[in-house]
């Protein structure tokens, strides 16, 4: 990623919290989970059923998302649709608890998760 890409980056902004914000409000359940890169909120991916990180998106105009899963640095340009492998460094923590499970949180994912997805 190039400095011209910080525009839409605060590096100093720590996440809103371990889940996605809006399914936590809900009492729903996520597939995996995204990170905004501007502002530190927490959405559901796009596979999830309430795709609550492209809202967030759509609502506030911030442009990059990063991943909020263990093991992974990438970041999506929602503005050019594009995938970048890493980028400068985010204010920890980098992703949700390593024992939260995916699909979550554990208890609020239904039996039949697979089949609801997309």
């Amino acid at each position: 990623m190039s400095t011209s890409d910080l525009d839409g980056i605060d590096p100093q902004v720590p996440p809103s919290g371990t889940g996605c914000v809006e399914c936590d409000a809900s009492g729903g359940w996520w597939f995996h989970l995204r990170r905004c890169a501007q502002c530190g909120h927490i959405g559901c991916c796009d596979d999830s059923p309430a795709k609550h990180a492209t809202a967030h998106h759509r609502s506030t105009g911030h442009p990059f998302i990063r991943s909020y899963e263990p093991g992974e640095a990438w970041f999506w340009n929602f503005e050019t649709s594009e995938l970048y492998e890493s980028g400068p460094d985010l204010a920890p923590p980098l992703s949700h608890p390593a024992d939260q499970p995916a699909p979550g949180p554990a208890g609020r994912v239904p039996a039949n998760w697979a089949q609801t997805l997309r």
